[in-house]
């Protein structure tokens, strides 16, 4: 296994926040911010049933005095939602979007609509992806900088979802780094996506595309095992909607040698872990059953 060796870092930022963690927090942060500057006191944003996003926009909004509006994907279910739960005791008001009208949330006509009938409303898309959650994100490197003097060259690694964590990663990622995406959507179009993000042509990322389990929220036994393993070894929680699909793409790039002995790897973890209590709810409570994320319902 020598000959495999690799320096793995991790950057905790699951550990910022309860609440709004990890690339939540890095996103929403200059968008507050900015919502603030311009004397909106409600944000209005998108996502799914389960989504992390809602989840950490709902937190902020109760956090710091923002009234929050989710509009979500498809109808409410009779089997609930723990995201949704959490975030209307939040005080978030939920609204459903049927799929089809749902596909258009980037249309700027779509969005025009939508700044009609909410005019006093700061508009946050689905994710917290735009130019001022890359401003976040970028933080991410500056405050390694600033902890790790002399640096060696890093290779980052970060979950793909709406792609602006990594497209942040890229932008400011030092002159010698790397930035190694992996992504838990099935498809080709996420490079496209990230590039979407980019004011230039960058060539210092790649996006590993193999590890989604079969598309978002997919997932096998082995991913669970792994993920049990890894909490039992290191006591560091992972989800199987993100990080959890990173860590497993990482092991198996690390013994099959992809990367040069001596190689240094910085992983963010960005968080999600709200996303355990949904998993649990859909699939079984016995399939993560080492940790407890708190008791969301009780919280507000």
């Amino acid at each position: 296994m020598w000959e495999n060796r690799v320096h793995v870092s991790i950057k905790r930022d699951d550990l910022i926040h309860p609440y709004i963690q990890g690339n939540k927090w890095r996103k929403l942060k200059y968008n507050l911010l900015k919502a603030k500057e311009l004397g909106l006191k409600r944000l209005v944003t998108f996502g799914g049933a389960f989504s992390n996003h809602i989840h950490a926009t709902a937190a902020v909004g109760q956090l710091f005095a923002f009234e929050t509006i989710g509009i979500i994907r498809g109808e409410r279910s009779d089997k609930g939602s723990p995201t949704l739960a959490f975030a209307e005791a939040a005080g978030m008001q939920i609204t459903f979007l049927n799929r089809t009208d749902y596909r258009h949330r980037k249309d700027p006509d779509f969005l025009a609509s939508i700044a009609r009938k909410y005019p006093d409303a700061y508009i946050i898309p689905e994710g917290g992806s735009n130019a001022l959650a890359l401003k976040g994100v970028a933080e991410i490197i500056t405050e390694t900088d600033t902890q790790w003097a002399d640096r060696p060259p890093l290779t980052w690694c970060a979950a793909v979802g709406s792609g602006g964590t990594l497209a942040g990663l890229i932008r400011a990622a030092g002159a010698h780094d790397q930035v190694l995406g992996f992504s838990a959507l099935k498809g080709d179009f996420v490079d496209d996506m990230v590039a979407g993000f980019l004011d230039q042509a960058y060539t210092n990322w790649q996006i590993k595309k193999d590890v989604h389990w079969g598309g978002f929220a997919k997932w096998k036994p082995e991913l669970i095992q792994f993920i049990n393993d890894f909490y039992e070894r290191t006591r560091i929680p992972l989800d199987p909607i993100y990080n959890g699909k990173l860590w497993y793409g990482l092991n198996q790039l690390i013994l099959d040698g992809y990367f040069p002995k001596g190689s240094h790897v910085m992983v963010i973890h960005s968080g999600g872990l709200q996303g355990v209590n949904g998993f649990r709810h859909r699939f079984g409570s016995t399939l993560l059953p080492n940790w407890s994320f708190e008791d969301q319902e009780s919280t507000f």
